[in-house]
């Protein structure tokens, strides 16, 4: 039995601005999304289908972004703080918080409450990353390697943590339920 492959009849399928419209529309009633991320998706269907539209394939792509704004489907800073507090939940830091609605495409204007709101938990978010982890105070017994210890702060600057947060989350030693308190206290959690 020959198992040679069979060329792909895939053609490129037509592309105008009324299933571009549906396109969107699809992709916002499934996915939390920001103008950017929208306009790359919509561009890369434009890429691979072929456009038939009597407009400019991009100026329809930024005009069905515009009417999805309009409508309310798409609002930059709603999704900079629901992303950001998502990731703080998940124990990440501000700077992996940033970097993120960076590459989401959300301006500094429309990210500044939620940068502020994940700088008010990032001790909370380090705590919940440790807890996670199983680091420092959650441990099941003290990390007395140097380089494992420099290895756990490594994790912590990856999650986007400050390294002298992680050393100091760190240096609190398992079952040290005193100050383990005190940093619950400190982070507000309950």
């Amino acid at each position: 039995m020959s198992h040679s492959r069979v060329p792909s009849d895939r053609r490129k399928k037509p592309l105008d601005a009324a299933r571009l419209d549906e396109l969107a529309l699809a992709y916002v009633a499934r996915f939390a999304t920001s103008r950017a991320k929208l306009t790359r998706y919509l561009a890369r269907k434009v890429r691979e289908s072929e456009w038939q539209g009597d407009a400019d394939a991009m100026a329809a792509c930024d005009a069905v972004a515009d009417r999805m704004e309009r409508l309310r489907f798409l609002d930059d800073r709603q999704y900079a703080a629901m992303r950001a507090g998502a990731m703080t939940r998940r124990g990440l830091g501000v700077r992996r918080v940033k970097a993120q609605l960076f590459v989401d495409g959300i301006a500094d204007e429309d990210s500044g409450e939620a940068i502020a709101e994940a700088e008010e938990r990032a001790m909370a978010a380090a705590v919940g990353f440790a807890r996670r982890r199983r680091f420092g105070p959650f441990a099941t017994r003290a990390a007395d390697d140097p380089a494992q210890r420099e290895r756990q702060v490594a994790a912590f600057v990856r999650a986007g943590h400050a390294p002298a947060l992680a050393r100091r989350i760190l240096a609190i030693a398992p079952g040290d339920d005193a100050a383990l308190a005190a940093l619950d206290g400190e982070a507000a959690l309950d």
